[in-house]
């Protein structure tokens, strides 16, 4: 069965960098999906970026283009998020998730497996 298991969390300053691993296993991930989202208490889970494991496209928030990067190491079957810049409005459990054939990346209810989210603070 697929297992995402996310990495990397913690506390950093304004304007410092994260970088968030999510380990992916349980299959082959070819014509997958894989997001990251972010979940504040009270709000719903929002989009973060999202890249296709074949061909490597890529999706952003509009709120940390620039800023985050998201990439996939094929032979470590991992994805990565570079964050830098981090503002306290990043500040968030941020999760890992993974689909096929995902139409639409930055809908959240199409994943179809995710991890337990690993929190990132952002002190101002």
């Amino acid at each position: 069965q697929v297992q995402l298991v996310e990495s990397g969390g913690g506390l950093v300053q304004a304007g410092g960098s994260l970088r968030l691993s999510c380990a992916a296993s349980g299959r082959a991930f070819s014509g997958y999906t894989m997001g990251w989202f972010r979940q504040v208490p009270g709000k719903e889970r929002e989009f973060v970026t999202a890249i296709r494991w074949s061909g490597g496209s890529t999706y952003y928030a509009d709120s940390v283009k620039g800023r985050f990067t998201i990439s996939r190491d094929n032979a470590k079957n991992t994805v990565y998020l570079q964050m830098n810049s981090l503002k306290p409005e990043d500040t968030a459990v941020y999760y890992c998730a993974a689909a096929p054939l995902v139409s639409r990346p930055l809908v959240a209810n199409l994943y179809d497996y995710w991890g337990q989210g690993t929190q990132v603070t952002v002190s101002s």
